[in-house]
Parts: C-alpha cells; sequence; structure tokens
C-alpha cells in the first residue's frame, strides 16, 4: 500500500505564487512517474505536470512557462510550483503515482488551490 499526501494549497491572488508538495510514502524510484492533476467542480481531473523516474518533465500547455515540477528523491517528495497564477487556475490539486509492481494508481486526498483577489 502506498500513500502520498499532498499539503501547500491556499489562497492566493492573481500574479501570485504557491508551491504544493506531495510526499509519498517510499522512495521515488519506486515509480515510473508522478503527476500532478487538478479538477473543478463538474469538470474531469485534468493533467497539469508529470515528473519521470528518467528526468523527463512535461506540462500541459496552460501551465507552460509558469508551473515547475521538481523532485527531492531523498524525501520523497515532488513539488510543483506555481507562478502568475490566475484565477482560472482555481481547483483542487491532486498527486498521483502509479506503481507497477501492483499495478495500481495512488492518488492523494487532494489541496485546494484558490486564485481570487
Amino acid at each position: 500500500q502506498v500513500h502520498v499526501v499532498e499539503s501547500g494549497g491556499g489562497l492566493v491572488q492573481p500574479g501570485g505564487s504557491l508551491t504544493l508538495s506531495c510526499a509519498a510514502s517510499e522512495t521515488l524510484s519506486s515509480f515510473n512517474a508522478v503527476n500532478w492533476y487538478r479538477q473543478v467542480p463538474g469538470k474531469q481531473r485534468d493533467l497539469v505536470a508529470t515528473s519521470t523516474s528518467d528526468g523527463r518533465r512535461t506540462y500541459a500547455d496552460s501551465v507552460k512557462g509558469r508551473f515547475t515540477i521538481s523532485r527531492d528523491n531523498l524525501k520523497h517528495t515532488v513539488y510543483l510550483r506555481m507562478s502568475s497564477l490566475k484565477p482560472e487556475d482555481t481547483a483542487v490539486y491532486y498527486c498521483n503515482v502509479f506503481l507497477a509492481r501492483d499495478g495500481r494508481d495512488y492518488w492523494g486526498q487532494g489541496t485546494q488551490v484558490t486564485v481570487s483577489s
């Protein structure tokens, strides 16, 4: 059983910055990739950013140039640095990992990000 826990959400003004954290219960090398998703009520959960174990980082077009995903392997933690935030970035942000050895997806409980003046 794997656990991932998100933290760092909150209320921020447009143009501001926020850093989210995703702490995993085991080494990040257990997962091919760690993903950040976001979801607003009534809409599907969308992929925001991915960090792979071989060092690749990918982003949704809507956040390219504003969000940065990074990892600290010693702390088993993946970060999502969000800058130049817009009201449309308001959502619940979820961390997701896929554990190949049991073929399961694991999700955190989510952290709310609200961008508003």
